[in-house]
């Protein structure tokens, strides 16, 4: 035979004694002195999963692939693993080893422990058995042996599952593989506990503000805490180790819960719904199949239900990826923090299913790149959190400045106002409503005492503004009021008293040339000639711009208790008897009901008048009221005027006073709103839209007959309730507070619209008023009488008519009288205009001519 035909027989035998040889070798482990034990294995798979142990020892070498590595993934498979390793010891010494299989999701795995070709002991383990008894109190497959020295064994390990096929088979020393689960446990300590943390922070701070952002961030992260016991075996182990099969639920289970809340938390976090339409609504399209996976997983299957999950948790973290550069390009800083946190929680969970699916290899990253991610991306969303808490802190802080600083304007705004409201604007003294007010307080402090009331008119004040004009006339009322504080402060027996700035207030201006003042009699004593030489010096000429003007004051003097126990009327029976003063230049007159020449008149005039009311003989006229809004008459006011047989005209002024006086009130008020009511209806016919505004008194307001009046005629003469508008004075509505809000609340409620008229004439509280169901303010006629001439008065107007505003009133300005104020008016947003620039105060036949030519102008385009 040739050494040719030799060679080409042996070099094939030598191969395959070489191959035999590697295979042989690749599932052998060593056992030396002082060397680390290296992991390898061979494996076999079985398609069919039913092989038996005696059919395995008989496969041949050639069949058994070897894995030098000691770690394989073989994917999502049907199959059935065996993996086979033989481990010899060639110490001198007794050798107690752990097998470790260390991935926890392996359904089902059974060791079979050989020497030689004897079995040994055989033990089955895996998550759907229960998880005790076991061989080591350790979530991972673990099996103990021991191998004699010079000795060798050999494992069989038989590995099924339904998920990922990951097989890690490490071979320790016993006290090497406590020493390092030891190790292990610390650092899923720290994991877990640091989650734990995060979730609580975020709970209490959730219980605290009451945000829901930061529930569905604890609950996100709760999810992944959930996830990751589950996937590592410890609910199993720790919390149902006798129940596998709800162990595999709680795996699937906290797939789509930890989905689902990290959807909600990325699209409350990045506002994603105000930025990018399309993906919130591909979120919430995500969010609604997660819920329905979370709902029907308990039905699957676990090998479905894994591959599901796969497949989902692919479609939610590429979504939640692209949600961080989105809300980041749309200018939302939280984007930056969300992107930065998910990416390295994405490339985790790139990792670990590159694993699951086999394509990337079993190695300590792999292992643990998705519990790495996550912790980044917990603490680096709670950063972003407590950066968002500082921020929304500061904002709130800066907010609250904003509402202080706003709060102080409005009060500012409101101490003008009440300034104006309190204040005369020429001389800067308290005015009437102050004085009043003031008196009436003494009195109730000291209701035994004995005080005076007196009133100092300047009598040729007329005269000065005639001849010499308005601006002169105020520098001598300015004078006046001046002198007379200074003459105040030197008289003890002058009632003082401060108001809220603390400035003392002793003489009050109760109208344009009269002033007033509280004299405590029990003070004076024998010190009246102190007071009549005060009164000698203010009857003294007075020189302005070289000419000595001569005041001609009067006074009146009215006493407590005798001459009254209201300010109002010691205020007015001091004016009566200043008319009964001598004519001398500084003589006093104190008032006597005996000279008192205005009673007798009073009770013949209201006898008069209930008389006139039976025989249907007062009048009504209408002024309109012009809204700026639309260019068009909106509404009338009902004025009432009434022709005494005898007197001829009588003004409203004289009459209405004594009729709240008398009671007659209530049948003057019961005629007006039947005629007015009457009136509207017959003007529908010219322009169906057209209101009337009703005035009432304080005697009115709290007539109980004054709601079923109105219910009545407006049935009577079909109207309904927003055509008719009840008006009333703000200080009628002072008159009772409470009974008069109580009468205005029933008057809403029927639907009658409420106005507050000669708003800015009296003092009241504005802390009451915007508590009245009012729906309009007319400003009092004397507060414009100078908007077009006087900047001071404007800046009062143009206060009160953003305040009405800002009280929620519509604002309607009386007493209109030049087309410079309606235009003034106009600017500063005055709602309705009322007053002479329109028209005068019109009888019903001639409104209805007036209203009927009134349609086809275009006044608002003749205000520019």
């Amino acid at each position: 035979m040739t050494l040719s035909k030799v060679l080409r027989i042996l070099v094939p035998i030598l191969a395959s004694c070489v191959c035999l040889l590697a295979h042989a070798d690749a599932g052998v482990i060593t056992l030396a002195p002082d060397e680390p034990i290296e992991s390898r294995f061979q494996y076999w798979e079985d398609p069919g999963g039913e092989a038996t142990l005696a059919q395995v020892l008989a496969i041949p070498e050639a069949e058994w692939q070897p894995r030098p590595s000691g770690k394989a993934t073989f994917g999502i498979t049907d199959s059935a693993y065996w993996l086979r390793v033989q481990v010899r010891n060639q110490t001198s010494r007794d050798q107690l080893l752990i097998a470790e299989l260390a991935y926890s999701q392996l359904d089902d795995v059974v060791f079979h422990e050989l020497a030689g070709d004897t079995l040994i002991r055989r033990f089955s383990t895996g998550d759907t058995r229960p998880f005790y008894p076991r061989d080591v109190d350790h979530p991972n497959m673990l099996f103990r042996f021991h191998v004699a020295p010079d000795a060798a064994k050999t494992l069989y390990i038989r590995v099924a599952t339904q998920g990922t096929m990951v097989v890690p088979l490490r071979i320790w020393q016993q006290s090497d593989f406590y020493e390092a689960a030891a190790n292990q446990q610390k650092l899923q300590f720290f994991y877990y506990g640091g989650l734990a943390v995060i979730i609580l922070i975020n709970l209490a701070v959730f219980l605290t503000l009451r945000e829901k952002l930061y529930l569905f961030y604890a609950l996100a992260v709760f999810g992944y805490f959930l996830f990751f016991a589950a996937v590592r075996g410890f609910t199993l182990q720790h919390i149902y180790p006798a129940a596998p099969f709800l162990h595999a639920h709680v795996l699937m289970l906290s797939i789509p819960f930890l989905a689902m809340f990290s959807i909600l938390f990325c699209m409350e976090f990045l506002k994603v719904r105000s930025h990018s339409p399309r993906l919130y609504r591909a979120l919430q399209a995500m969010l609604v199949f997660e819920i329905l996976f979370f709902l029907s997983a308990p039905l699957l299957n676990y090998a479905t239900g894994i591959r599901l999950a796969a497949v989902s948790a692919f479609v939610f973290f590429s979504l939640l990826l692209v949600a961080g550069p989105v809300a980041w390009a749309a200018g939302v800083r939280a984007g930056a923090f969300f992107t930065l946190a998910w990416t390295p929680l994405t490339l985790g969970i790139s990792a670990t299913a590159g694993r699951a699916l086999g394509l990337l290899p079993e190695n300590f990253f792999t292992e643990y790149a998705m519990q790495i991610g996550s912790g980044l991306e917990a603490f680096i969303l709670t950063l972003a959190l407590a950066d968002r808490l500082y921020r929304e802190r500061e904002q709130k802080i800066q907010a609250q400045a904003d509402i202080l600083q706003q709060q102080k304007a409005r009060h500012e705004a409101q101490d003008q106002l009440n300034e104006a409201l309190t204040h005369d604007p020429v001389t800067g003294l308290p005015n009437r409503n102050r004085f009043e007010w003031m008196v009436d307080q003494q009195l109730k402090r000291d209701p035994n005492g004995r005080y005076m009331v007196g009133v100092a008119r300047v009598t040729r004040l007329k005269e000065v503004n005639r001849t010499l004009g308005l601006e002169r006339s105020e520098r001598l009322l300015k004078r006046m009021a001046q002198q007379m504080t200074e003459l105040a402060e030197k008289l003890p027996m002058v009632h003082s008293t401060q108001d809220a700035r603390g400035r003392d207030e002793r003489v009050y201006q109760l109208a344009g040339d009269s002033f007033g003042l509280l004299v405590d009699v029990s003070k004076a004593g024998d010190k009246f000639q102190v007071l009549d030489n005060a009164l000698k010096q203010l009857a003294e000429p007075v020189m302005i711009d070289h000419l000595a003007i001569e005041p001609g004051p009067r006074f009146g003097v009215a006493s407590y208790p005798e001459h009254g126990r209201k300010a109002a009327l010691l205020i007015r029976n001091a004016h009566v008897g200043m008319e009964m003063a001598p004519h001398g230049h500084y003589e006093s007159g104190f008032y006597s009901s005996k000279n008192d020449i205005y009673d007798e008149r009073r009770l013949t005039l209201m006898s008069d008048l209930r008389k006139a009311l039976r025989l249907n003989q007062p009048e009504l006229h209408y002024q309109p009221k012009f809204s700026l809004a639309t260019g068009r008459v909106t509404g009338i006011e009902a004025l009432i005027r009434w022709h005494h047989p005898e007197r001829g005209w009588v003004s409203p002024e004289e009459f209405i006073p004594l009729a709240e006086k008398t009671g007659v009130i209530k049948h003057l008020t019961r005629w007006v709103v039947d005629q007015a009511l009457n009136d509207l209806k017959s003007l529908h016919a010219t322009d169906p839209e057209l209101t009337v505004s009703v005035n009432i008194s304080a005697r009115d307001l709290v007539s109980p007959e004054l709601k079923g009046l109105f219910e009545t005629r407006m049935k009577r003469y079909q109207l309904s309730p927003d055509q008719i508008i009840v008006e009333l004075t703000e200080t009628a509505a002072m008159d009772d507070p409470e009974k008069g809000l109580e009468a205005l609340e029933a008057l809403a409620q029927i639907g009658l619209k409420i106005s507050i008229d000669d708003f800015g004439a009296g003092y009241s509280s504005l802390s009451y008023l915007k508590k009245l169901p009012a729906s309009e303010i007319k400003l009092d006629r004397a507060l414009l009488q100078d908007i077009d001439t006087s900047d001071s008065a404007r800046m009062i107007v143009e206060t009160a008519i953003s305040m009405g505003h800002g009280l929620g009133f519509q604002v309607v300005a009386e007493g209109v009288e030049s087309g410079q104020a309606a235009r003034l008016l106009h600017r500063m947003g005055a709602d309705l205009l009322q007053g002479y620039w329109l028209c005068r105060p019109k009888s019903l036949s001639e409104l209805e001519q007036w209203l009927r030519v009134e349609r086809k102008a275009t006044r608002l385009q003749r205000l520019y």
